[in-house]
């Protein structure tokens, strides 16, 4: 069997399409996660959202065998450690404060997306070698290019295995996702409730659906050109807000014209103009939720728009899942119940790599315990 070939490509606009969807997604129809597409990752270099002056540096990584593409992964040269999800900002002190320089890093991701999903993208067919090839390629760099590090960020179960038998360290988080357990309708969902969540969530509602004008669900060509500049305004209030500056540039918005086909907005309008809206993507069997704003504050609005209307609309669509992106107790009593995520973390310093195995454990411990404190607060009736 011919050797398989590494290589680090410029970005993923410089990849044939064709080569990386047979990776990334290979089903035929929807994709089950939009974000590893070609169409996805390559806007955001179109778009200026990565590439020079932001800090991450597309270096996809490919592996080839007698000439076709047989994996490929999402990876950058990070000179910061902002838009992940998954914090190491600690970590970059204590290297530092060592003598050390944590940047640049490697960082196998989506940019700016808290979303699980497969992050080394196999063919069908190379699922073991392909693994194996990307993981190795990706520690072989970090160690050749003298970095402090190498990150895999909210990758799914399945590829710890492969990565924990060649000593990548596991790091455990939690977010919150909403589970359809075979409901026909919302109201089948809170008759899983307690009573009084039930009552709490309905009386929500009520409040956030009499702001004063309408709520629309659009996807595909529902989205007309003019709905972005709403997105736009809307993002660039909270990513003001949380972030100091928007990650995502206009542009990248434009671009996801495109890809409407797979975006779910959620509009509060008032006489016809969008005065509040959510931002999901849609993959096959899980709705994605992303980006919030407003331009007028609501009481429960926020909640209406990210949970409530997701969890509506992927009950008529027959989605099993809604992610609502990172953190956010307070989606617990609306019926997105704590979930474990998990990154991969490859350390080639031995007294470095020791310390922070040895914090991981220990997290692990703490985020175990509180899922399961969490699980017992859930809003379900207790048997169901």
């Amino acid at each position: 069997m011919s050797a398989i070939e590494i290589t680090l490509a410029e970005g993923v606009a410089a990849i044939a399409p064709a080569d990386w969807n047979a990776c990334a997604c290979p089903e035929p129809g929807r994709p089950v996660d939009p974000f590893t597409t070609h169409a996805f990752l390559s806007a955001l270099e179109r778009s200026g959202s990565v590439g020079p002056g932001t800090g991450w540096t597309p270096r996809p990584m490919v592996a080839t065998r007698a000439g076709q593409v047989i994996a490929v992964a999402p990876l950058y040269l990070k000179s910061h450690s902002q838009g992940e999800y998954v914090f190491d900002h600690g970590w970059a002190e204590a290297w530092e404060r060592a003598g050390g320089r944590y940047y640049p890093k490697l960082q196998c991701a989506v940019p700016f997306s808290p979303v699980t999903g497969r992050r080394l993208l196999i063919r069908p067919g190379h699922e073991t070698e392909g693994r194996a090839a990307l993981l190795d390629g990706i520690a072989q760099v970090t160690e050749q290019a003298g970095l402090s590090s190498a990150h895999i960020t909210f990758c799914p179960a399945e590829e710890i295995p492969a990565a924990r038998d060649r000593g990548w360290l596991l790091r455990e988080g939690e977010q919150f996702h909403w589970t359809n357990r075979g409901y026909a309708s919302f109201d089948d969902f809170l008759a899983d409730l307690a009573s009084r969540k039930r009552k709490a969530i309905r009386k929500e509602r009520d409040r956030a659906q009499g702001f004063g004008g309408t709520i629309r669900a659009l996807s595909g060509d529902q989205i007309e050109p003019r709905h972005w500049d709403a997105i736009w305004a809307f993002y660039q209030d909270t990513g003001s807000r949380k972030w100091g500056r928007p990650y995502l540039t206009r542009g990248f918005f434009d671009t996801l014209h495109g890809m409407r086909r797979d975006v779910l907005l959620i509009l509060a309008e008032r006489d016809g103009e969008p005065v509040a809206g959510a931002l999901n993507l849609i993959g096959r069997d899980t709705l994605f939720g992303r980006y919030w704003g407003c331009l007028e504050d609501h009481a429960f609005l926020h909640f209406e728009l990210c949970y409530h209307q997701a969890v509506d609309w992927a009950i008529a669509h027959g989605l099993s899942r809604v992610e609502a992106g990172a953190q956010g107790e307070h989606k617990l009593a609306r019926g997105y119940l704590p979930v474990v995520t998990h990154s991969l973390h490859w350390i080639p310093n031995p007294s470095f790599r020791r310390a922070v195995s040895s914090y991981l454990e220990e997290e692990r411990r703490a985020v175990a315990e509180e899922v399961a404190a969490l699980e017992e607060l859930g809003p379900f009736r207790r048997g169901g």
